[in-house]
């Protein structure tokens, strides 16, 4: 990401009305990828979905008319989560997908995503291409080349049959009792959907959008909704995705929580046990130390790669791998699609408890988390942490008070304003002491 103006780890974010993310910024931003694909000698057609937020119909538009200034073809999908975008993308033979969303972030931001005609991330020489094109100024082209637009009528119909074709024609869920938490984002359309034809029995939170409350205390990164639901329901299990619909978490029928560590583990652990894992497993360097010991044990090789899914999926590729993850329940399941799905990952959970005959709790038995601390520190501008000699100093001096049985990650996100801070070892109780202090020292190191 080095020396980009725009581009992040995942798309370009931030918060609406603030360049960026303006439409002045989207008309520019929507011609200079159109400029950037046709001269990839791509097809030319892009597709546009985007979350619930209310800013999507703004820069839906906006996306729009750039893209036709530059002569391509606009398919709108409306509101569908990520993975249908990019499964959609392949399937239209388009030579691009674009997302409005922001993920798990409030409404008050928003952002981008591009998808390849592969329906995987752009390659970073495409996007530093689109980054040159921003810096010329808008030229239309001619008036009988403008590209047109049109509404893709079927696409959650055409999704919803996707996710179900990733498990057997013979896996039912009629056995099950699930409630669905879909953060009043993109899944709150087509996930009810899925698992009731499935045969779930399916009680849904958080699918009432309004423009303004998605991941508004609810979704996987507020689970306390879900986990009163699951219990006053008398749930097996329970399914909460982000705005976007490409994170999963689940919450146990006892209410405790499950995460994309405890979910990763599920999965290999399965497909290990039936050979159907096809290689090792590619985690982040923020992945729980006790996901690489179990697995390690079993004998399955374990990776890990920078923070962000389309790090994990490099990994993944390089070593003809299928399987990836983060512990915020962005998983990669390359036999299955092509980018980071929580619908498609949440279904291959509940392949697993079907086959092995277990319930949710006795499969997540076999891996033991270690504690681990994560402090997020809002700062006024990202920057390294490694570039500041105190912070160094205070990470080196708490590596050594953990020694060989603990670890210690200091990054910038790359999609908020954040310095994350993780502290993992034996001891709760010292992993949060090593990490609130190192958090203040972050948090006083702050231009």
């Amino acid at each position: 990401m080095a020396g980009r103006k725009y581009f992040g780890t995942d798309g370009i974010r931030g918060r609406v009305g603030e360049p960026p993310i303006t439409p002045e910024f989207m008309l520019h931003l929507g011609w200079a990828a159109g400029q950037a694909f046709k001269r990839a000698g791509q097809r030319n057609s892009v597709l546009i979905g985007k979350d619930t937020r209310l800013s999507g119909y703004m820069f839906e538009s906006a996306l729009e008319a750039g893209l036709s200034a530059a002569g391509v073809d606009v398919k709108l999908l409306g509101p569908m989560p990520t993975p249908a975008i990019a499964y959609l993308t392949r399937t239209f033979r388009a030579s691009a997908g674009i997302v409005i969303s922001a993920s798990h972030n409030p409404h008050h931001d928003n952002g981008i995503k591009f998808f390849s005609a592969d329906g995987t991330k752009l390659d970073d020489a495409l996007e530093a291409e689109i980054e040159r094109w921003l810096d010329k100024p808008i030229e239309v082209c001619g008036p009988d080349e403008l590209g047109k637009a049109s509404r893709v009528e079927d696409a959650p119909g055409r999704y919803v049959e996707f996710c179900k074709s990733t498990v057997p024609n013979e896996f039912t869920l009629d056995h099950l009792k699930i409630v669905l938490d879909c953060a009043h984002g993109a899944t709150y359309h087509v996930a009810p959907k899925v698992f009731r034809e499935l045969g779930a029995n399916v009680s849904v939170i958080g699918a009432e959008p309004n423009g303004l409350n998605i991941n508004l205390n609810v979704g996987s990164t507020h689970l306390g909704a879900l986990k009163r639901a699951v219990i006053e329901k008398d749930a097996d299990l329970g399914i909460a995705f982000d705005g976007d619909g490409d994170r999963v978490l689940m919450v146990d029928r006892d209410g405790s929580e499950v995460d994309g560590d405890e979910l990763l583990y599920v999965i290999a652990s399965q497909r290990f046990a039936e050979d159907r894992l096809k290689g090792g497993v590619v985690g982040t360097l923020m992945t729980n130390l006790g996901v690489e010991l179990a697995l390690t044990e079993m004998g399955i090789s374990f990776e890990r790669a920078n923070v962000g899914d389309r790090y994990v999926m490099e990994r993944l590729l390089a070593n003809n791998w299928v399987l990836g993850g983060e512990g915020s329940g962005h998983m990669v399941i390359r036999d299955c699609t092509s980018t980071g799905d929580g619908i498609v990952s949440a279904l291959q959970v509940l392949l697993s408890i079907g086959k092995s005959g277990k319930t949710l709790a006795e499969l997540r038995q076999g891996m033991s988390k270690l504690p681990q601390t994560m402090i997020n520190v809002r700062v006024a501008k990202r920057f390294d942490p490694s570039s500041r000699a105190d912070i160094v100093a205070a990470v080196k001096k708490a590596e050594s008070e953990l020694g060989s049985t603990g670890r210690i990650l200091l990054r910038a996100s790359g999609t908020e304003p954040l310095i994350r801070v993780m502290a993992e070892g034996q001891s709760a109780d010292d992993i949060r002491r090593i990490a609130e202090k190192l958090a203040q020292i972050v948090e006083n190191s702050t231009p």
